[in-house]
């Protein structure tokens, strides 16, 4: 795994199967997470997908890769209440299926020192919550990032290398054309 501790905010559906697929190749990893609802944050806490944290600030601490795993209206709120807690070097991504509004909504508040590198694993089903998620979600599905041109080429490399550990088949594309 390319990153020695993962934060996921949002515990739901699709971070879950993070977790899962994580721990499915690398029982090392440090994942943290969180969720708004105490309820979603215990039922995460019972099926041990990861260590379970109150607050934004205490998961993304230290973290090398941060996901944000909330709904896009949500994103820019949330990133606001740990942007200044993250570690220079790492790198904030997300699961939303639109790109163009969170990146305007999200990069102002991340510091200069942190990569963005927005993503949409095409991945889901109809069923919700952190006891919803599985393994393979991810395999053979695709990962679609959408850098900017000022995000490092290895920062990118790694996200990249990321997905493909967890079973995604990865494309790069503009926000624009994503959202088409």
């Amino acid at each position: 795994m390319v990153y020695n501790h993962i934060a996921l905010i949002g515990l739901g559906l699709i971070s879950s199967s993070i977790a899962l697929a994580i721990r499915r190749k690398n029982k090392n990893v440090k994942i943290t997470g969180t969720s708004r609802s105490f309820k979603t944050r215990k039922k995460a806490h019972e099926l041990g997908l990861c260590e379970v944290s109150d607050t934004t600030v205490e998961a993304v601490k230290d973290a090398d890769l941060v996901i944000l795993c909330v709904p896009v209206g949500a994103m820019a709120s949330v990133v606001q209440e740990f942007a200044t807690e993250l570690k220079p070097g790492s790198t904030v991504t997300d699961v939303g299926s639109v790109k163009v509004e969170v990146i305007a909504k999200v990069t102002p508040f991340l510091p200069a020192e942190v990569d963005f590198i927005p993503g949409h694993p095409l991945a889901g089903t109809e069923n919700s919550g952190p006891e919803a998620g599985f393994a393979t979600l991810f395999d053979n599905r695709w990962c679609l990032l959408t850098p900017s041109k000022d995000c490092s080429r290895e920062a990118i490399q790694r996200l990249r290398f990321f997905w493909e550990d967890l079973g995604a088949r990865v494309d790069e594309m503009d926000a624009e054309h994503h959202d088409l």
